[in-house]
């Protein structure tokens, strides 16, 4: 099974970063806006729609505010297994230290998702950036 580990570290209060990843159906408004050109959610699914014309089914498998982490899943198309996770982490400069984490089948993709994890890393890091951060 082939494993994709990113961090990304992000100016933003952890609890910011955490509201934008928490909030599942606005993926394309305030977490990786131009990466993600849709979300909407159908009978507890997640359906992201991504730049390059992708489309995801993911499930939500939980949101723990208290460890600020995400869980997901998603199977279909050419993948047979995918799960992901977010946690936020704070950086000790005030600032946020995010780990997303993808396990996958079959292993062959894993260039493909890679790449897409890599512009979602970019575009997470530049929306969160440029948005206003309440503090």
């Amino acid at each position: 099974m082939a494993s994709i580990r990113k961090e990304i570290v992000i100016a933003a209060r952890p609890g910011e970063v955490w509201a934008a990843i928490r909030d599942v159906g606005a993926v394309h408004q305030r977490l990786a806006v131009g990466f993600v050109t849709d979300t909407r959610m159908e009978d507890g699914v997640r359906v992201v729609t991504f730049a390059n014309g992708f489309v995801a089914r993911e499930r939500i498998v939980d949101v723990d505010d208290e460890t600020r982490r995400l869980a997901y899943a998603a199977a279909g198309g050419q993948l047979t297994h995918h799960n992901a996770s977010f946690q936020v982490f704070a950086d000790g400069n005030g600032g946020s230290r995010v780990v997303w984490l993808a396990d996958l089948l079959p292993d062959e993709l894993e260039p493909v998702i890679d790449g897409m994890m890599e512009q979602g890393a970019s575009a997470m890091k530049e929306t969160l950036g440029q948005q206003e951060m309440h503090l």
